[in-house]
């Protein structure tokens, strides 16, 4: 059985107790102001020195019994209250943050109920706002916020905002629901765009942007906000046996659940399978598409919740197994300016060492200039830095209170850092005027890249030497160097450069999907680029199509359009360079060059519906013969849409050799499995044009 891999950043079990009385009294007020301005939607500390300050607490009480206040985190629910009372109250979780303190908590709840703990659910920690919803007769009568635990906020007006929370049940039913509003990353984004637009700063957290949320009543614009049910109270007797079957009710009226979301809840009946589902979430946090802080797990019958009881503050039947924090706060040492590729200039913050989300971060993106002016982030200051999963670390704000006199705020640069160029400044995100030619290093390297032309030998220093030597200034040019030239070159000889210039020639015959991710384009990337190529099949009508026809593509809106118009103006030349050379400018399979065979109704290719509409597939692990990008490419050209995350809405896992964290996921969803062995014999056999074969591989695991 695995060991919990996430080790949190300060190990409680090893918590320094206070040396005083009054060191103590201070630490209890600090993290009561904390917890007050947390649950207020006001994020001061980040959880790791909030978790450390409160086992201080907890190590100092365990020396010092005597000594422990009332208003001690160990004791109450922290927070403000309202006027609104709660029908029952709104507990804390009890939290450890590691296997042994989880497999401590087991042995605990197994000596309170007398008997071994016949059934555990394990679900996500959603980091949001906990609140309770009223139901009368199946109408949301009322959202209070969780406030001190006794009492909270009526939070009821804005409840219209959250996805989850419907108005009306399917069933005219009373019952009172408990779950978190919070925001997923994509409305985190979304939330963000809308509040710039309206001239305010942008959010900090996730979780902050939610509470301020729901309190928010005379803002002029609305953003959105989600919610996903933990519990309730109310439910009939034939559901509420369990709390698995109970949270099974609330998603048949409608409310969107823990179970139903892409963590999903697993039941497991030991500890052993409770460690191991601990683990497989904790690796799939960064692919939820929302934020996470932990893992909390329940004894799932209701007798043994009752048998187990209650603290002052907590169940004694749940515990939260908490995460590294993937906020963290840290110095912001210094801010550089980087140029991109298409000559984009961005300023990157330089940081002091930090452990976000279990990796040591050193830089995270500013984003835009801007952007940095409405952060009003500066050097010096403390700063937020927030990681989800694998993604590139961001700072989302500063910590203005303690911001040291020295600060002052950033200067943006007046030419371009890299040629001294001017700059566009008419749009957010600034760019040299020479635009690509400036990032000409990038550009060719990126063309040359393993997931764009894959053209090998066509490293650093040989596009440096290019350069250097006058050879090439955009990508069309090297379909035009030759050995005689290349072996010029310092330390290149007659042998490398053959070699180099038959990678060139081969690179001809890369699809058109290869070609559009090679040029770069501008808000897009390997997939888009992939979607965009089968939808038109040609270079000439992906270079003839208006901004009306771009949205037509799945995933391109108005906005996004026109950039990309926009570009492949700029790149017309270079286009047409590389045509004439003899690059591939058609997508293989694309059903734009067969419209005859994309009627409606009629299944054209094995991963499309019969409506024409593709199956979203994840390829997961090693595919023989495939490269993680080839895979994506393959299922593609087979009709489907390829996906980096399994969720409810995947049609097909394609399981590799090594696959991990996604191929439980399938199982845990009971979503389609397709080895990889098969899925190449697959795309062997759709190449081959040997349908029956295609019919039987599919029959096996699509019914």
């Amino acid at each position: 059985m695995p060991a919990i891999a996430t080790a949190p950043v300060v190990d409680p079990t090893h918590a320094q107790p206070f040396y005083t009385h009054d060191e103590y009294l201070d630490g209890v007020e600090r993290a009561l102001r904390c917890a007050t301005a947390y649950h207020a939607g006001d994020v001061t500390v980040d959880d790791a020195t909030y978790d450390a300050l409160v086992a201080r607490i907890a190590a100092t009480e365990d020396h010092h019994p005597a000594w422990q206040s009332t208003a001690s985190p160990t004791r109450t629910v922290a927070g403000t209250g309202g006027d609104v009372e709660h029908s029952a109250p709104m507990l804390s979780l009890d939290n450890v943050f590691d296997e042994d303190g989880l497999r401590g908590w087991a042995a605990r709840l197994h000596k309170a109920v007398g008997q071994r703990v016949a059934q555990y659910t394990v679900e996500p920690k959603v980091d949001g706002l906990a609140v309770a919803a009223r139901y009368r007769g199946g109408r949301l009568v009322l959202v209070a916020t969780r406030g001190d635990g006794r009492t909270g906020e009526d939070v009821t007006a804005q409840a219209r905002l959250v996805a989850g929370l419907p108005q009306r049940l399917s069933a005219p039913v009373d019952v009172e629901v408990r779950g978190e509003v919070f925001m997923t990353d994509a409305d985190f984004a979304a939330a963000n765009e809308i509040r710039v637009a309206h001239g305010e700063p942008r959010f900090a957290h996730p979780r902050s942007a939610a509470a301020g949320t729901v309190r928010a009543i005379d803002r002029g614009y609305d953003v959105p906000l989600s919610f996903l049910a933990y519990a309730a109270i109310g439910v009939p007797d034939e559901h509420a046996s369990t709390h698995s079957a109970a949270i099974e009710y609330l998603a048949g009226l409608g409310v969107a659940t823990t179970a139903q979301s892409s963590a999903g809840m697993v039941v497991g009946t030991s500890i052993d399978e409770v460690v191991d589902n601990v683990v497989a979430l904790g690796a799939r946090r960064g692919e939820l598409g929302f934020a996470v802080d932990g893992v909390v797990v329940k004894a799932n019958f209701t007798a043994d919740q009752e048998a187990a009881g209650y603290s002052s503050r907590a169940p004694r039947w749940s515990v939260a197994y908490k995460f590294p924090a993937d906020t963290r706060t840290t110095t912001l040492l210094r801010i550089e300016v980087q140029v991109g590729r298409t000559g984009l200039i961005t300023p990157v913050a330089v940081l002091e060492p930090v452990q976000v989300g279990g990796v040591i971060v050193t830089t995270a993106t500013l984003h835009n200039f801007a952007d940095l002016v409405l952060r009003d982030v500066r050097v010096g200051d403390t700063v937020f830095v927030r990681r989800a999963g694998e993604v590139i670390p961001e700072i989302t704000g500063a910590k203005l209170d303690e911001r040291p006199e020295t600060a002052l705020p950033f200067e943006p640069p007046a030419v371009c850092p890299r040629c001294q160029g001017e700059i566009d400044q008419s749009q957010k995100r600034w760019r040299c005027l020479r635009g690509r030619a400036c990032g000409a290093r990038e550009a060719l390297l990126y063309y040359a890249g393993r997931d764009a032309m894959d053209i090998e030998g066509l490293g650093d220093k040989v596009v440096d030497s290019l350069l250097a030597a006058g050879l090439v200034t955009d990508p069309a040019d090297l379909y035009g160097l030759d050995v005689a030239t290349l072996a010029r070159l310092d330390r290149m000889g007659t042998l490398s450069a053959a070699n180099l210039v038959a990678n060139i020639e081969a690179s001809k015959l890369k699809p058109l999907s290869r070609v559009f991710t090679a040029l770069g384009v501008r808000m897009t990337g390997r997939s888009l680029s992939r979607r965009i190529a089968r939808h038109f099949g040609t270079m000439a009508a992906i270079q003839a199509a208006t901004a009306a026809d771009w949205e037509l593509v799945d995933g391109i809106g108005s906005g996004r359009a026109q950039v990309i118009v926009a570009e492949l103006a700029e790149l017309a030349p270079v286009i047409d360079r590389l045509t004439a050379y003899g690059v591939t400018m058609v997508e293989p399979g694309s059903p734009a060059l067969e419209p005859d065979a994309a009627e409606p109704g009629t299944a054209v290719l094995p991963l499309q519906r019969r409506d024409g509409s593709p199956l979203t597939v994840v390829v997961t692990g090693s595919v023989p013969g495939f490269s993680r990008t080839e895979g994506n490419e393959a299922v593609e050209v087979l009709g489907g849409r390829s996906s980096g995350s399994v969720s409810a809405k995947t049609d097909l896992v394609v399981v590799g050799e090594g696959a991990g964290s996604k191929a439980d996921r399938a199982a845990q969803l009971r979503v389609p499995v397709l080895a990889g062995e098969q899925f190449a014999q697959l795309v062997a056999a759709h190449r081959a044009g040997k349908q029956k074969q295609v019919r039987q591989i599919l029959r096996t695991v699509l019914r």
